[in-house]
């Protein structure tokens, strides 16, 4: 299971529609979440929409909060994410069995039953999770609330019994060409988490758009490198047995 979480505070205002890309991270089965994070002030309407906006086309959820409540935000948007997914695939499920009925309509004993399988697949599901980091100017005061969020999420996924990984990118990158920069690999280790911003050039663009295809670039990437390898493992096996057959 593949998510965004995309931490902002602001619009976006450089390159492509960040509605448009969140409908293309749906499209290939990764769900965008966004929480918008204030202060002292607030995001305004514009901002407001586009979060809810960004959301809605990603299949996600979207917050607005204050730095305080980002920790814990974080990690019930992340599982009730997890959660309604397996619904929905079950709920394919069911209406595969029931026709136009619905899981209400199970008797209570079935009913249990599925609602037993929906909470162990949300335990053990594998998880992967891109951390999209706004790294404008006015984020510079909220990213110590990301860090403590960030490493708070990597707690929460290790209480899990499926695989969790997590990946951190922040945008703009370090120059103008680069819409993110990709600040920590898929990890379990969150320890060196604290450094991760602490050398960070904030700049005043916010290519929100750009930056979530550049994390759709490094899900495919990586999709890509999985297939080479279980393809190679394939070969071998393949040519494995044709040495063993022709040795017998």
């Amino acid at each position: 299971m593949k998510q965004i979480m995309l931490i902002t505070d602001g619009c976006s205002n450089v390159g492509e529609s960040p509605v448009l890309a969140a409908a293309h991270a749906l499209q290939e089965g990764i769900t965008v979440n966004v929480v918008g994070v204030v202060d002292y002030g607030t995001i305004g309407e514009l901002g407001s929409r586009e979060i809810a906006d960004i959301a809605k086309a990603g299949g996600g959820l979207s917050r607005i909060v204050g730095t305080p409540q980002l920790a814990q935000t974080i990690q019930m948007m992340t599982r009730k994410t997890v959660v309604q997914t397996i619904q929905q695939a079950v709920n394919k499920e069911v209406k595969k069995i029931l026709g136009d009925g619905s899981l209400d309509q199970l008797p209570p004993v079935q009913r249990s039953q599925v609602v037993t399988v929906v909470d162990e697949l949300t335990e053990t599901t594998p998880l992967r999770i891109a951390l999209l980091i706004d790294a404008s100017a006015s984020m510079k005061p909220k990213l110590g609330a990301v860090e403590d969020a960030i490493r708070d999420l990597a707690l929460s996924l290790e209480a899990r019994e499926g695989k969790s990984e997590i990946a951190v990118f922040h945008y703009p990158g370090n120059n103008s060409s680069e819409d993110a920069k990709l600040d920590l690999d898929w990890t379990h280790d969150m320890s060196g988490i604290r450094t991760l911003f602490s050398k960070l050039h904030m700049r005043g663009a916010t290519p929100t758009g750009p930056a979530i295809f550049k994390v759709l670039e490094h899900y495919r990437y990586d999709t890509l490198d999985e297939h080479r390898g279980r393809q190679l493992s394939d070969d071998h096996d393949e040519r494995e047995g044709m040495i063993g057959g022709y040795v017998v």
